[in-house]
C-alpha cells in the first residue's frame, strides 16, 4: 500500500481518442504526445522544468522509438530529464502510474510526468533477416493485426479468448446486447451539456494538415451508436459465439498524460487544493491460457486485499473491457451490477489506443468520484496475454 504518491487535482489530460485512419493516423505518437503535452504545460503555465523523470508509455512501435523516452521529455521541454519507456499493451498507462508512485514512495524522484501515447493506425510492417529462408526470405509481422489475430502462447485471437470466457460464465449474447446498450449510453452521459463531463479533463490534439495549416482535434472521432434493435440484429463474429462488432472496441490513436508526485507539492499544483487524490496500491493478474477476459477478477482482487478493501466501497469502478465479456464476467465474479460501473465512458465505445486507455477512463473515474462527493476509485483491465493490472485511488 502507497501513502506518499498523489496526483494534482487536473493534473492530467487526455486528447480525445481518434478511430484508426482518421485525423491522428499520420503522426508519430512520440512527436505528437511531447508536443500535446508542451501546449498543455504551456496552457497551465507550469514550467516543464519542475519534473525530474519520466515514465513514457508507448506500445506500438514508433519511427525513431529507440529515443522514445529522453526524445519525448526534450519535446515536451524538459529536455534535461532522464526517463524510461515502458510497454505492458492495454495496461501499459495503469502500470506506468503505478511505477511512478512506487519512485515517488521510495523518494527516488520528486515529481514524476507520466505520457502515455500510442498510433494504432498505420502501425509498423517489420521484417527480421532469415539467412536460411528459401531464397533469402525475411521473417515479417505486421505489428498490429498480426498480434491481433493470434496470441503466440496460445494460438487464439482475442475474441476468441473471450469467447472461451463468455462459454465458462454462461454468458448470452441478449446478455452483451443489453450492457453494451448500457455502455454506450453511459458514454452519452460525458456529452451532455455541450460536453460538459468531457472538458474535464480533455485537451485538444493539434494536427499538421499541411505546413501552413493545422487542425484540432476536440471531440472523440469513430464513435458509433447503439441502439437495442441494432445490436439485435448483429450476427456474432464466431459461430455458436455470443460477440459482435457491437460488443467489443475499435483500435485508436490518442495520447495522455498525468502528473504524480508528493503531497505538498499536489496541493500547489492543484486546481483545487481542497481536493486531494492518492495512489493507493496496484494489483496483477495472469489467467490461464486462453482466458484474457476473465483476468481482471484476480487483478482488482488484489489491489482490494492489498488496500484493506472491499469492492462495496468502491465509489466508482471502471473498466477496460475491448468486450462486453469482461464486465460481465467481472459482474458475476464479484457481485456488483454490470449496469453500475464505467459511468460516462469506457474503452468499448471510445477505443482502445493501448498505453492511453487506462488513464483516460482513470481521469473519467477521478472526475466521477469528485462529483460525487469523494471515495475509492478501482480501474481494473485486461491486457494480451492473459495478463492484467488494476490500480485504486482514494479521491478526498
Amino acid at each position: 500500500m502507497l501513502t506518499k504518491a498523489f496526483i494534482p487535482y487536473k493534473g492530467y489530460y487526455s486528447t480525445p481518442f481518434s478511430s484508426w485512419q482518421r485525423s491522428l493516423s499520420n503522426e508519430n505518437a512520440i512527436v505528437l504526445g511531447g508536443e500535446t503535452s508542451k501546449r498543455w504545460l504551456a496552457e497551465k503555465n507550469w514550467d516543464p522544468k519542475i519534473f525530474d523523470y519520466l515514465i513514457l508509455g508507448i506500445t506500438v512501435g514508433q519511427h525513431h522509438q529507440f529515443f522514445s523516452s529522453p526524445w519525448s521529455a526534450a519535446l515536451m521541454g524538459a529536455g534535461s530529464i532522464p526517463g524510461l519507456a515502458m510497454s505492458q499493451a492495454c495496461t501499459t498507462g495503469a502500470t506506468c502510474l503505478y511505477q511512478a508512485s512506487v519512485g515517488i514512495e521510495t523518494g527516488l524522484y520528486k515529481n514524476c510526468y507520466v505520457l502515455t501515447t500510442d498510433r494504432c493506425s498505420n502501425a509498423p510492417h517489420t521484417i527480421w533477416p532469415n539467412p536460411n529462408g528459401p531464397g533469402g526470405m525475411v521473417v515479417s509481422e505486421n505489428w498490429m493485426m498480426d498480434n491481433f489475430d493470434s496470441d503466440p502462447n496460445v494460438g487464439l485471437r482475442m475474441i476468441e479468448t473471450a469467447e472461451k470466457v463468455a462459454k465458462e460464465a454462461g454468458v448470452t449474447k441478449e446478455e452483451c446486447d443489453e450492457i453494451s446498450l448500457r455502455r454506450y449510453e453511459q458514454y452519452t452521459m460525458s456529452l451532455e451539456n455541450d460536453r460538459e463531463f468531457q472538458k474535464k479533463f480533455f485537451f485538444p490534439a493539434e494536427v499538421k494538415v499541411s505546413k501552413k495549416k493545422t487542425i484540432l482535434v476536440e471531440e472523440d472521432e469513430g464513435i458509433i451508436e447503439s441502439t437495442k434493435e441494432g445490436l439485435a440484429k448483429l450476427k456474432p463474429l464466431i459461430p455458436d459465439g455470443v460477440l459482435t462488432f457491437g460488443s467489443q472496441t475499435h483500435p485508436a490513436d490518442a495520447n495522455a498524460a498525468l502528473v504524480v508526485t508528493t503531497e505538498d507539492k499536489a496541493q500547489e499544483l492543484s486546481a483545487d487544493p481542497s481536493i486531494k487524490i492518492q495512489v493507493v496500491t496496484y494489483g496483477y493478474a495472469r489467467e490461464k491460457k486462453g482466458y484474457m477476459a476473465a483476468a481482471p477478477v484476480p487483478a482488482a482482487k488484489m489491489a482490494l486485499e492489498n488496500a484493506g478493501l472491499k469492492v462495496e466501497e468502491m465509489k466508482a469502478i471502471k473498466t477496460h473491457n475491448p468486450f462486453i465479456v469482461n464486465d460481465l464476467y467481472m459482474a458475476q465474479q464479484m457481485g456488483i451490477d454490470p449496469k453500475g460501473f464505467n459511468n460516462y465512458g469506457c474503452s468499448m465505445i471510445y477505443g482502445h489506443p493501448q498505453a492511453p486507455t487506462a488513464p483516460r477512463a482513470i481521469m473519467e473515474g477521478i472526475e466521477e468520484v469528485v462529483k460525487l462527493g469523494g471515495g475509492y476509485l478501482l480501474w481494473a483491465g485486461c491486457a494480451a496475454g492473459d495478463t492484467a493490472g488494476a490500480v485504486i485511488l482514494k479521491i478526498s
